[in-house]
């Protein structure tokens, strides 16, 4: 293992949360929380503020709203995470060409690999300069932990949440670790922490004492082996740039259960295409389809297909899945429905299923404008149907704004934008056709002439942009 504290761990604070209140001056401050609003939606993100009342990522939200009741209860915007995560990323890559993507929010950095870092000094500079910097592209906070592994790097950036930098000095590692709790461990979960707690193991140091033999015959010879590796703080995992897609799905889960088993297969079919979409986006096609049922009962059955050559076909796709379909049964009703496509690679051949429909040839380019139609269309049909909570909007008189709620034929909005004061609130008909839906604003002001700092922010006397949350470097070392 490395002497050097040159991995590096992000970890944006809170984010999907954290980005809608960058984006809601009015929401700065209060509990927020994202998620899945019917009721079988759990909380994807909750603020800190939110965090106070005891709710945290997967409880499900109908608890959520009963521990936190006049908090801001938000629809995801996943494209616009995904936008502000493509710009921390960037920011990643330009340290180093070994970065390792573990979520939207969530990286590790090999910096020693881009030259970025060689010692602790050289490594604490660099990840200090990339707190400044994320504050000054996106408007928001990430916490880093430095250390000479993935798992010591880990753990530290957990010690710095939030908006903090922690950095673990070498030969400091098993002393540090060992007063902590063994979930702190990758791969400790509650049934693992559980068996370890019957055991006697409580912290790191017990199960470094416990010894390789008693773990292996408490949880197995590959899992004992791990543990107790990393109870020693070691941890030989390299920075991987790269991860390769296995597959390419979509799901969704629905409030009502559907009995309909011809609304069941045309949901199928949108899943098909979405799936689709997904896959010619990334550049990729196919050999196996997957159906996944998930029936009334929460019972999960999963059907696939391999196909004798890789495909992006839509009609392709969409008829493996109806046959799959097909072989289950629903009719006690399904609460979730999905389509995924695995075996990929980045070419496409023509597929001997597809010969009902006749032969392929050369795709025209209508195909994919058909292709696109529906899912505009469902965006459309769906934001008049429902306009969802924090999405934003447009009105022709008031300028932006974003939905605060809906119902019995009325919208709420409240008027404001990233760099404005606390906005007002009009409440509309849903059928206005003054008010539009809107694409998102910029978090950060690039006016011209105009240093980068989030929109609405005060900007720090040194222009890097940290606020007052910045945790003291004196106090940034474990």
């Amino acid at each position: 293992m490395r002497s050097a504290p040159t991995i590096l761990h992000l970890d944006m604070d809170a984010f999907f949360a954290s980005v809608e209140q960058a984006s809601k001056p009015s929401l700065r401050g209060k509990a927020v929380v994202v998620g899945g609003l019917g009721p079988r939606g759990v909380v994807a993100t909750a603020s800190y503020e939110a965090r106070l009342f005891g709710i945290r990522s997967a409880l499900p939200m109908a608890q959520a709203r009963r521990l936190a009741p006049n908090a801001a209860y938000l629809v995801p915007r996943f494209a616009f995470y995904r936008s502000i995560s493509d710009q921390v990323m960037g920011l990643l890559r330009a340290l180093s060409p070994l970065v390792e993507p573990l979520s939207l929010d969530e990286a590790f950095v090999d910096l020693e690999a881009g030259g970025a870092a060689w010692d602790e000094q050289s490594a604490r500079l660099a990840g200090a300069r990339l707190r400044a910097d994320i504050r000054a592209v996106t408007g928001l906070t990430g916490s880093v932990g430095l250390a000479a592994s993935k798992m010591l790097a880990k753990i530290a950036s957990e010690q710095a949440k939030p908006d903090g930098l922690v950095l673990m000095e070498p030969g400091r590692e098993r002393s540090l670790l060992a007063p902590l709790p063994v979930r702190t461990l990758p791969g400790v979960g509650p049934a693992t922490g559980d068996h370890l707690r019957r055991a006697g193991i409580h912290t790191v140091a017990e199960l470094a004492e416990a010894g390789e033999d008693e773990l292996v015959r408490l949880l197995g010879k590959a899992h004992g082996h791990a543990l107790y590796a990393m109870a020693l703080a070691r941890d030989e995992r390299p920075v991987v740039a790269e991860r390769e897609t296995k597959s390419v799905s979509v799901e969704d889960t629905y409030d009502v259960d559907i009995h309909d088993r011809v609304r069941v297969g045309t949901e199928v079919r949108r899943l098909a295409d979405r799936c689709v979409r997904r896959l010619r986006g990334a550049g990729l096609a196919g050999r196996t389809i997957v159906l996944k049922v998930r029936r009334y009962d929460f019972s999960t059955l999963t059907r696939s297909e391999t196909l004798r050559g890789p495909t992006d076909d839509p009609t392709v796709v969409r008829e493996a899945a109806a046959r799959l379909l097909g072989s289950v049964d629903t009719t006690g009703g399904v609460r979730l429905l999905g389509v995924g496509v695995s075996g990929l690679a980045d070419y496409t051949q023509e597929d001997l299923f597809a010969q009902a429909a006749g032969d392929r040839g050369e795709e025209s380019p209508g195909e994919e404008a058909q292709l696109a139609a529906p899912a505009e269309e469902e965006r459309r049909t769906s934001v008049e149907r429902s306009w969802p909570a924090g999405h934003d909007v447009r009105h022709t008189e008031y300028g932006h704004g974003w939905v605060q709620g809906s119902g019995l034929g009325r919208v709420t909005v409240r008027f404001e934008t990233p760099g404005s004061v606390v906005g007002r609130v009009k409440t509309f008909r849903t059928d206005d056709p003054a008010l539009q839906p809107a694409d998102p604003l910029p978090l950060v002001d690039r006016s011209p002439g105009e240093s980068k700092r989030p929109r609405g922010g005060a900007e720090t006397s040194d222009g890097s942009g940290a606020g007052p949350g910045c945790m003291d470097p004196g106090h940034s070392q474990m």
